[in-house]
């Protein structure tokens, strides 16, 4: 089992790495942001494709 994904340790170490400067009051909501990002990703990611699965070339409606 992986750990819980740590949206306030995550969004720390980005900004320092980007050379971000997050003010007070709008981290929060950043750190929200980045949490329901990583819950969607991690929806998708846990969906079960076959490995022999490829992208479709052409996409017809």
């Amino acid at each position: 089992m992986s750990e819980p994904f740590d949206e306030k340790a995550h969004v720390a170490h980005m900004e320092k790495v980007m050379g971000l400067t997050i003010k007070d009051d709008w981290r929060p909501a950043v750190e929200a942001n980045v949490a329901a990002t990583a819950k969607a990703a991690e929806l998708v990611m846990s969906f079960p494709f076959d490995d022999d699965l490829e992208a479709a070339p052409v996409f017809l409606p």
